[in-house]
């Protein structure tokens, strides 16, 4: 859902940024100006948002260590469960349904 509203949000700056360097018949001589400030509208507005998607992804690398003992979660895994897996006529392994879920094994010390 946020990876959606993302997209949205950067086709939106970038829409401002070309409405922003558009130009009227009566502003002829100060277009440069207006052109340059919707390049800049829209270089920054990617940045910002292009930060903002990179430091969402940081938390993967995660240790999940704890030193005191006792049980902890582990780092998430994901992958299909409950799929029906066989070799077809052409000698290759097939996997079909199933379902896509993600899961964190406990660990103990």
């Amino acid at each position: 859902m946020l990876k959606k509203m993302m997209s949205a949000l950067m086709a939106l700056t970038l829409a401002f940024g070309m409405v922003t360097a558009q130009q009227s018949d009566a502003e002829a001589r100060n277009r440069g100006g207006r052109i340059a400030a919707g390049v800049a509208a829209g270089i920054i507005g990617l940045g910002v948002l292009g930060a903002y998607a990179h430091a969402r992804d940081r938390h993967e690398s995660r240790t999940y260590y704890r030193s005191g003992g006792g049980c902890y979660p582990g780092p998430e895994r994901c992958g299909y469960t409950n799929r029906r897996c066989f070799y077809n006529d052409w000698g290759d392994y097939v996997c079909r349904g199933g379902q896509y879920r993600c899961w964190r094994d406990t660990i103990c010390d």
